[in-house]
């Protein structure tokens, strides 16, 4: 039978994953992309938008009971009362998981709303989801001001890591659209912010990351021996893979559209769908990793 750690960290894969993709794309079609585009993209972007939203929901309350199995004496305990009660009142765990179960129900009643309420209720559900991650991350290991500036590093991090990777996902749609003239207009504006934005996630990301790195090991990830130590180094690698294929996509590709548009359309596509992998890649490292001992 599967352990506890084992199920929980396939949990926080899913919960983390739902979640980055959520905001991204909301955050991404809300704030920047015109109206009626916008509108056309969420159409496009339903079912998968409503499943993602689910599986976020399941997840966070999946991650309760997985807690308590991990924290107490193995299954048994994920159904003990006295041990959910504990767990969820006297640790940090809990604490997290009731913001996070906050974030949960705000997500599960945006759903059946209309339009921009609905936009709006997913971009805020899975926002406070993400921020609420912070709670149980490495920055409980500091005191003081220490730990609020870690969590605050560690919230940027990942609201600007979701922002770059969920955006991907209606930049596809958008990219498609480009070829479309009653969207062509409209669809430049919105890649050109996406760059705009982009461009702003990226070095968040980095920077922050290398913050997060300084006061978790104070040093580069150096020991293969360890494994919280290797996998972050193998964090650090796909991060700078997505890098490399932003940069590409941007200052190679993007000049090509005016002179052999489909085929660089075509190999933007391609690049973002393996930015997209390379950060579902991230995520799971990460839901790993986050469990470990940083040393």
């Amino acid at each position: 039978m599967i352990d506890p750690d084992t199920a929980l960290a396939a949990c926080r894969f899913l919960h983390d994953a739902s979640l980055m993709l959520l905001w991204g794309a909301a955050a991404y079609l809300c704030l920047m992309v015109p109206k009626a585009l916008a509108d056309r993209v969420w159409h496009m972007l339903a079912g998968a938008s409503v499943v993602t939203a689910l599986v976020a929901v399941i997840a966070t309350l999946m991650s309760l009971p997985l807690a308590a199995a991990g924290i107490g004496s193995g299954w048994s305990d994920a159904i003990d009362a006295a041990t959910l009660h504990a767990v969820l009142f006297e640790t940090t765990v809990g604490q997290a998981w009731l913001a996070q179960a906050a974030a949960a129900l705000i997500l599960l009643l945006a759903l059946p709303l209309p339009g921009h309420w609905r936009h709006r209720g997913i971009s805020l559900g899975s926002g406070l989801g993400l921020a609420a991650l912070v709670l149980t991350g490495h920055a409980s290991m500091h005191d003081g001001w220490l730990k609020i500036a870690h969590r605050a590093n560690d919230m940027l991090h990942v609201l600007a890591g979701g922002g770059w990777l969920g955006a991907l996902v209606p930049l596809i749609p958008i990219l498609r659209l480009l070829n479309q003239p009653e969207c062509r207009v409209e669809a430049l504006l919105a890649l050109r912010r996406f760059s705009t934005a982009g461009h702003i996630a990226v070095a968040l990301v980095i920077t922050s990351g290398i913050i997060n790195t300084m006061l978790v090991l104070r040093h580069l990830p150096t020991d293969w021996s360890s494994p919280y130590q290797a996998l972050l180094a193998i964090k650090i690698a796909l991060v700078a893979g997505m890098s490399l294929l932003a940069i590409v996509n941007r200052y190679v590709l993007a000049p090509r559209i005016g002179h052999d548009q489909a085929r660089a359309l075509n190999a933007i596509r391609l690049g973002s769908i393996a930015e997209i992998v390379l950060g579902i890649a991230v995520i799971a490292l990460v839901a790993v990793f986050g469990m470990l001992e940083p040393v």
